[in-house]
């Protein structure tokens, strides 16, 4: 099988790589350049339409994209140690915690990077003022998250999981755009000390 992304700062990629490496998993990278539009090219559409990474290709020609779905592959391959939850309830717990991010955490995130920042000017038309509003939204975000964690150690529970790698890879993402984490939200930044300090975090 073949693993197409990205390196850092890519979040996406990244997601599967951290998944990979908690499971102990040895599956080399395949680099897709973003800077140079390999991702948009004719080759990659095959593997997936959307012209995105990362993207798994399996020896029989199966082509699974979207992080989680790739993750959920090797989930069922590998079941130990569990990043989906093992009971009913755990599972349905990181599903819901897992979209929570992408919904609440992300969008914000994506929305900025895209139509705030000067890297992307010259992908598509930007709307600055709505890119600027999402620092509010961001911030909005992040207080949430932080109530939350006043209850639990991670994301979705007691345990490490899925929720935590792609809470993570946005977290970093965001920083890395000029969306820090203030010092007001400490149990994210607690949170986010005790996920890095993860072998798996360099990922």
């Amino acid at each position: 099988m073949i693993l197409y992304g990205a390196p850092m700062p890519a979040p996406n990629p990244r997601r599967v790589r951290i998944f990979l490496a908690e499971k102990g998993i040895d599956l080399p990278e395949t680099a897709v350049s973003l800077m140079q539009r390999e991702h948009k090219s004719p080759e990659h559409r095959a593997r997936n339409s959307l012209g995105q990474v990362p993207t798994l290709v399996l020896d029989d020609g199966t082509a699974i994209s979207e992080t989680v779905a790739i993750c959920r592959y090797f989930e069922e391959t590998q079941p130990d140690p569990p990043l989906f939850g093992t009971t009913p309830v755990e599972k349905a717990l990181v599903d819901m915690w897992v979209r929570r991010i992408e919904f609440i955490l992300m969008t914000p995130v994506g929305n900025f990077w895209r139509h705030a920042h000067p890297r992307t000017a010259a992908l598509l038309t930007q709307y600055k003022d709505f890119g600027e509003s999402n620092r509010e939204a961001y911030e909005g975000a992040l207080r949430w998250l932080d109530q939350e964690l006043a209850e639990r150690p991670f994301v979705a529970g007691e345990t490490y999981t899925i929720a935590d790698i792609c809470a993570l890879t946005t977290v970093d993402f965001a920083d890395w755009i000029g969306l820090p984490v203030g010092e007001e939200h400490g149990r994210v930044r607690a949170w986010h000390g005790r996920v890095s300090a993860r072998p798996s975090a360099q990922a």
